[in-house]
């Protein structure tokens, strides 16, 4: 790469520093470095100009010359819903962390929760030598055998929005799904004094969402309330989980509160709330933070929703698999919980300016 071509490149990677810096009085380096480049400046020179504006951009060259000279480490994610929007904010993630430390990924697995799907992506990261596997671990058993495999491999595994407790896997990225139920059944019952009460779950004895219906049945049941649950099977397509919330309220007109334990099944509940009428005489509320939700959250078709940090669930495996390659298993390791936080009306604010960490845009830059 001529001189030239490097300066230019010096220059693009300030686009992102000059977004932020944008409004703020001062020394304009985007455009000094542009002119600096036209009239072909030595990449050296630029290199020492960019140091001397105090730039913080990141690139795989910055990786090196923080973590030391390192390969594009590619990384394999491997998960159970690859298309839902739930997991738009993870993927966002993944990338900002992969451009951070000058990575790469691979998005696979299954779009409807097929384990034999997951566990063959998995397998094919094996063989094809990905550098590290992060896997969301949907079934308490089946990922046993393939996640042992890779690790005697050589290839670390991390769990991430899904765990398992009997799985090696190195460490774990996610909500504590039993604790958030349990504070969910704690919400239902200081709403709800007694009466039915409509449990949806896309898709029931999955890891990722069968501890949380069983942490509210648990936190109903010690409340000592005369309250009777449904659980009701949604189904991981939105169309269908519309149904067969809308069909359980129509047999079950009496009920006094219907909650929702996944993302796509709290999204369609505050729509059947609002199509229905029910704002007002049903309490509701679910997890997760779509689009559509919040938009109905803030308009009162629930009561609340509940924050896990998709955004993070992508990142911090990122970071922790980088990590963990270039200190030769030394560090990067870590368990993280990536929160349990009640979003309410009160409260939604500032999730509706659209964000990356949100997945409702794909522009880069800080929310205002």
């Amino acid at each position: 790469m001529s001189d030239r071509d490097q300066a230019f490149e010096a220059v693009e990677r300030l686009d992102y520093m000059d977004r932020i810096d944008v409004g703020r009085p001062g020394f304009n380096r985007r455009a000094f470095l542009r002119r600096t480049a036209m009239t072909g400046a030595a990449a050296g020179s630029v290199g020492a100009l960019l140091s001397a504006c105090g730039s913080s951009a990141s690139s795989g060259g910055t990786s090196n010359e923080v973590f030391g000279s390192h390969p594009a480490y590619k990384f394999v994610f491997v998960n159970h819903v690859t298309t839902n929007p739930f997991f738009t904010p993870t993927q966002y993630g993944i990338a900002d962390a992969c451009k951070l430390l000058g990575c790469t990924y691979q998005w696979t697995g299954s779009e409807n929760s097929d384990v034999s799907q997951m566990v063959n992506a998995l397998n094919s990261a094996v063989t094809a030598k990905a550098d590290g596997i992060a896997v969301s671990l949907v079934d308490l058993h089946a990922f046993n055998a393939p996640v042992e495999k890779a690790l005697a491999a050589g290839i670390p595994v991390v769990a991430y929005n899904a765990d398992a407790p009997s799985n090696k896997r190195l460490s774990y990225t996610g909500q504590d799904l039993k604790l958030a139920g349990e504070k969910m059944g704690l919400r239902i019952v200081a709403a709800v004094p007694e009466g039915e009460v409509g449990l949806f779950i896309a898709t029931p004895g999955s890891a990722n969402l069968q501890p949380r219906i069983e942490g509210a049945e648990k936190a109903i049941k010690a409340s000592g309330k005369p309250i009777t649950t449904h659980t009701v099977a949604t189904g991981a397509a939105v169309a269908g989980e519309e149904s067969a919330i809308e069909a359980y309220y129509k047999s079950h007109k009496s009920a006094k509160g219907l909650y929702a334990v996944d993302g796509g099944s709290t999204e369609s509940l505050a729509k059947i709330m609002q199509k229905l009428g029910l704002v007002g005489k049903v309490h509701a509320g679910g997890f997760d933070l779509t689009e559509q939700t919040t938009k109905l959250l803030n308009a009162g078709a629930i009561d609340f929703t509940i924050d896990q940090q998709p955004y993070l669930q992508g990142f911090l495996p990122t970071l922790q698999l980088l990590l963990y390659n270039v200190s030769n298993s030394q560090t990067g390791i870590f368990e993280a919980n990536t929160g349990l936080k009640f979003v309410t009306k009160e409260t939604v604010g500032p999730y509706l300016t659209k964000s990356r960490y949100e997945g409702t845009t794909a522009a880069v830059g800080v929310v205002k």
